[in-house]
Order: C-alpha cells, then structure tokens, then sequence
C-alpha cells in the first residue's frame, strides 16, 4: 500500500472509531504492524495532526488541519447519517466502509457542538436486516470498470440457471434491500441487459473501451422506459 494511502486510512480510522483507540486496534484495522503503527502516527502529527494518546494508553484525534471547516444544518446531518446507515443494509462491506469513512470526514470537520449532535443524533436506520446472497465477484473491478468505462468478461448464471459467457459494457448499479442489480450493454445481444450482481459467477477485464458513451447509453435506456407501454 501507498504511504499515503496508509495515512489516510489511519486517519480515517481514527475519526471512525471513538477514542482513545489502542495502538493493536489501529495496527489491525489499517492492516500494519504495530512497529510501523507507531512511525505513522508520528508520522501525522509531524505534519500537524493533534493526535492525543501514547503506546499503552490509546490515541485520540483532535483535530484534523487538512480538513477545512464546515458546517451543517441538523436535518442535514439526520439526512447524512441515514444514507450511511442505510449502506449496512446492502451487503456490500467495501461500500459501507467507504460510506462511514466519507462520514466520519464529515463529522471531523464540524464545529464542536454539530460534532455533538452527529453523535448523538435522533435519525437511525431501525428495520429487519434482510439476508443477502453473499458476492462471488470482486467489487472493485467492477467498479473500476464503471468508472473506466471499459468492458468486462462476465461468466452468468441465469434465473434458469443456465451458464453463459459474455462481454458487457457496465453503465450502473442499483441496490436494493435483497438484490445489486447491473445495468449494462450484452455486447453479445447487442442489447440492453440488467444482470443479477449475484448471479454473476465471475468476472474479468475486458479489451474494449465505451468512453465517451456511457451518458448517452444511459439516457438512451432511460428514454426506452419511458416510451414503453406502461412505463
């Protein structure tokens, strides 16, 4: 990893988890040993961080100076809160991660007392969890495709659970409480397609390139609904 990536994800985790955390609790979150936990954290507070705490005792962020000040109403912080906690709900662990690193960046910038209220909110996301079946892709690549707008290789079971193999060209995900669902171009079909993310068996880099076309395939799709009957 990166030593800036590595120290992001330590300050990160520092403004997640609520102080003081101990030095083996950081070590195991950020995935270093303890030895280079402990030249990290000097590491930020040369570079201005105030980070309280020592070896044996715990460490505590108390301020963050790259981030600049920000402020927010309190239905705002509601509102933010419930789409983080709403993550949870998705199955999808990278995702929800992210969603509390992002918030926990958030709440680090705020004045004291919205800090306060960020913690101590009304707003929670209290429903039965429903289960999910369980991923068999890697995420990221996923992702990284959508965000490349490049082709994937997908190995699909169907609803009929038949096997095929093809190349699509990724244009959205949607979540929902028992499914991810994958909007994409079959280049196969030739088509629109929405694939079961679950059913997908695996999943590889493709060759081919769609950059700049996503939008207009989307708007494309999303002109489709509209015209069809009923929708």
């Amino acid at each position: 990893m990166a030593r800036s990536d590595r120290l992001m994800r330590l300050m990160d985790t520092l403004r997640r988890l609520p102080g003081p955390v101990t030095a083996a609790r950081l070590a195991e979150e950020t995935g270093v040993s303890p030895r280079q936990l402990y030249r990290d954290i000097a590491t930020l507070r040369a570079g201005g961080a105030l980070i309280d705490g020592e070896a044996g005792l715990g460490y505590t962020l108390t301020e963050d100076p790259a981030l600049p000040p920000q402020s927010f109403s309190r239905l705002e912080i509601e509102a933010l809160l419930l789409a983080v906690s709403a993550l949870r709900s998705l199955g999808d662990g990278a995702l929800t991660r992210a969603g509390e690193d992002a918030l926990a960046r958030i709440v680090a910038t705020l004045p004291e007392s919205q800090g306060r209220h960020a913690l101590h909110a009304t707003m929670r996301l209290f429903r039965p969890q429903v289960p999910q079946r369980s991923l068999q892709i890697d995420m990221a690549i996923l992702r990284e495709a959508l965000w490349d707008e490049r082709s994937v290789i997908i190995d699909y079971l169907d609803l009929n659970d038949r096997a095929t193999t093809r190349e699509i060209w990724p244009l959205g995900l949607s979540y929902g409480d028992d499914h991810v669902m994958l909007l994409a171009h079959c280049r196969l079909r030739q088509d629109y397609r929405i694939f079961h993310v679950t059913r997908i068996q695996s999943l590889r880099p493709g060759a081919e390139s769609f950059r700049p076309r996503r939008v207009a395939l989307v708007r494309d799709y999303a002109a489709r609904c509209i015209t069809r009957p009923g929708g």
